[in-house]
């Protein structure tokens, strides 16, 4: 079992902004969902996207949808609670955007494609000294993003990943993994350049998962080496 040092005081106030966070987003993604599910009873649709449910609010507001004043006065209800929600995150996300630009280990996490700064604060204030896993890999293995072994017969086969360890740090290395696969032809970087490699032979999902491996094995290494991710050469 590996253990993690003690976290200070402020690191704890870190990680309980980023509690409050994560308990907030899915608040609004709950009422978000059933606003959308409500509007769509009445014909009105929208794309998903929060960009798109500003618009759905603003056509409640406006009053310019058939839809009965009963019904717009209860709609406009949820809609207040996901601005009371959206204002609320966005009050935390400067706390932490504060914490961020105040600490080293953050900013030369940021420099990481796929980190940033809701994921760089997380992983400083979670692990206060990486030094104590012996290599990326372990680290990696820690978050649960490497695969389970399956030995029958003289034969090892892979499995999904165990994902064990901290739910929350993998959940965001693997919605910044995601984002650095999805706009892996636009910006070529040398994550991106070997993530579309793997696309080419792999499913989504799985190399989805693969670029989250990378991202921990990198992210280790720079906070024990105290320096900003330098990426390797470009693979032509």
């Amino acid at each position: 079992m590996r253990f993690v040092a003690i976290k200070s005081a402020d690191a704890q106030s870190v990680l309980m902004l980023h509690r409050a966070r994560h308990l907030l987003v899915r608040q609004r993604t709950a009422q978000v969902s059933a606003l959308r599910a409500h509007l769509a009873e009445y014909g009105i649709v929208a794309p998903k996207g929060c960009a798109h449910v500003r618009g759905l609010i603003d056509t409640l507001k406006a009053g310019d949808a058939a839809i009965p004043e009963l019904a717009r006065q209860t709609l406009l209800l949820i809609a207040g609670m996901i601005d009371g929600l959206s204002q609320q995150i966005r009050q935390i996300e400067i706390e932490l955007m504060a914490w961020h630009r105040a600490t080293a280990a953050c900013q030369r996490l940021e420099t990481i494609p796929g980190i940033g700064f809701i994921t760089a604060t997380a992983l400083v204030a979670t692990v206060s000294d990486a030094s104590i896993f012996r290599s990326g890999r372990q680290f990696a293995a820690w978050l649960g993003l490497v695969p389970k072994q399956h030995s029958s017969g003289g034969k090892e086969r892979m499995g999904a990943i165990s994902k064990m360890g901290d739910r929350y740090l993998r959940h965001l290395l693997v919605v910044g993994a995601t984002a650095v696969v999805r706009y892996t032809r636009r910006k070529a970087t040398t994550i991106s350049i070997w993530a579309n490699q793997l696309l080419e032979r792999k499913p989504a999902r799985l190399v989805t998962v693969a670029v989250a491996n990378k991202m921990a094995r990198i992210a280790w290494a720079v906070m024990v080496r105290n320096e900003n991710y330098r990426a390797g050469p470009k693979i032509a």
